[in-house]
């Protein structure tokens, strides 16, 4: 079983790396759904989500991994842009000034038109 999960990523992350994203998400969701705690898999799940405009899911398992990992600083840099797709700024700005303080990177501010409190 171990080894089907592990064929199954590396085609969605070979899918995904060829922009092929809705290939990924199917190659990514069973393993998602098989093992919800696997952190790495559902972020690449739900960038794919991203890249392929289905916001919603993306911004579903973006909140189950920030759930389970609160400084997951990635996913709190892609439910920022997920929501400003959906113009939903004022919510995106949270994620935003979380992610600039957990890598310490103050240009997640400044390229969106969010001010850091110096």
């Amino acid at each position: 079983m171990e080894d089907m999960r592990a064929l199954s990523y590396g085609l969605g992350q070979q899918y995904f790396e060829e922009r092929n994203y809705r290939d990924a998400i199917r190659a990514l969701l069973p393993i998602v759904e098989e093992t919800p705690g696997d952190v790495g898999t559902r972020l690449l799940l739900a960038r794919a989500y991203f890249h392929s405009a289905l916001l919603k899911p993306a911004e579903e398992h973006l909140v189950e991994i920030l759930d389970r990992e609160p400084t997951e600083s990635y996913a709190h840099l892609l439910m920022a842009r997920t929501l400003e797709r959906q113009s939903r700024r004022d919510e995106a700005t949270k994620h935003r000034r979380i992610a600039a303080a957990l890598t310490g990177d103050d240009s997640l501010l400044a390229s969106h038109g969010v001010r850091s409190q110096s």
